[in-house]
């Protein structure tokens, strides 16, 4: 889908309304002030690539506040990827500020307050990602919104170079095209992030971080291996049992635990994939799940369906939107 608003054909005194209700509908509720309110000026385009969003969003000056009773009902949380190509923009979150040019990109956590303004007149390019996948791929995300991250070298120059391309190639690409592309795009997001040095001393100790890292990234590299426990881990990694269990303390999540989500993860988005033709079973197998019962439980407490009706779901919808969460979690 693709949706596209101006104000070039609104009455100048309903302009201030008009893009109110455009930014809350692309990306959620915000307080607005003008710059320049008698002769404002915005245009936004919108593209969908499965549940990743990409947008354009030009305008004059204003500055966007993001308040506690704006998401005080809102049940899941996003983040907005901002690629500023024009001017300097302004990000202040949690105590932290960013004054992001174009060749940076930096993230913003819809659940926190936060101020986002430019003086001059914007051009942008925002990703709109829930927060979920981006938790699946990198551990507590919400710490990278005080890091402004390099848009114009290495993974994070194709990272924006992608989201200048994909938009252009939209229309020949089908829904399920779209989809793979979107689950692609936060893969690349994140390989972006991860290049950076700081996000891995983010949080604790460098020592610690640097350990925790390392386990991390073996894990999931070895989720199809059913031996894959914490001996096996420790082993690998070069760390003690005892120090590997006293690692992911820091997480508030065990070592089996965090396994057992990521290989979750990882058959969620297989059954989701409509090329997939392999059973639920082959699925569960692959990611390293031994017992079907067990991971028909799991998967349901988690994503609140068995895999073959989330599977069958999934379909029906088309994939144009998530299915709904019924396991009663926020």
């Amino acid at each position: 889908m693709k949706t596209s608003v101006t104000t070039s054909a609104t009455r100048t005194m309903d302009r201030s309304r008009h893009w109110h209700q455009a930014i809350a509908g692309a990306y959620f509720p915000l307080d607005l002030t003008f710059r320049h309110p008698d002769h404002f000026f915005g245009d936004l385009t919108i593209w969908q690539f499965g549940d990743v969003s990409i947008s354009r969003l030009s305008s004059d000056g204003l500055q966007y506040l993001r308040l506690p009773h704006h998401f005080r009902r809102a049940r899941k949380e996003e983040f907005l990827v901002t690629v500023p190509t024009r001017s300097q923009v302004y990000f202040s979150q949690c105590g932290s500020e960013v004054r992001c040019s174009p060749g940076g990109f930096f993230l913003e956590r819809s659940h926190e307050p936060y101020e986002f303004s430019h003086a001059d007149p914007a051009d942008l390019w925002v990703l709109k990602v829930a927060s979920q996948p981006l938790s699946e791929r990198i551990r507590s995300p919400d710490r990278l919104c005080s890091l402004q991250f390099d848009a114009a070298n290495g993974a994070g120059g194709l990272f924006a170079d992608m989201l200048h391309l994909l938009p252009q190639r939209f229309e020949a690409l089908d829904e399920e095209a779209r989809n793979a592309v979107g689950r692609q795009l936060i893969d690349l997001l994140v390989l972006a992030v991860k290049a950076d040095e700081r996000v891995l001393t983010s949080g604790s100790s460098t020592v610690r971080e640097a350990h925790l890292a390392r386990i991390e990234a073996y894990v999931r590299g070895h989720l199809n291996e059913w031996r894959l426990d914490p001996e096996m881990i420790a082993r690998a990694c070069g760390v003690s049992i005892r120090y590997l269990h006293d690692l992911f303390r820091d997480t508030d999540q065990t070592v089996a635990g965090w396994i057992r989500d990521q290989r979750l993860a990882a058959c969620r988005t297989a059954l989701e994939n409509p090329a997939n033709t392999q059973t639920a079973a082959e699925i569960a197998y692959q990611w390293g799940f031994t017992d079907q019962a067990q991971f028909s439980r799991s998967f349901r407490a988690r994503f609140g369906l068995p895999p073959g009706e989330y599977r069958r779901l999934n379909r029906r919808m088309g994939r144009s939107e998530a299915p709904p969460d019924i396991s009663g979690t926020a």
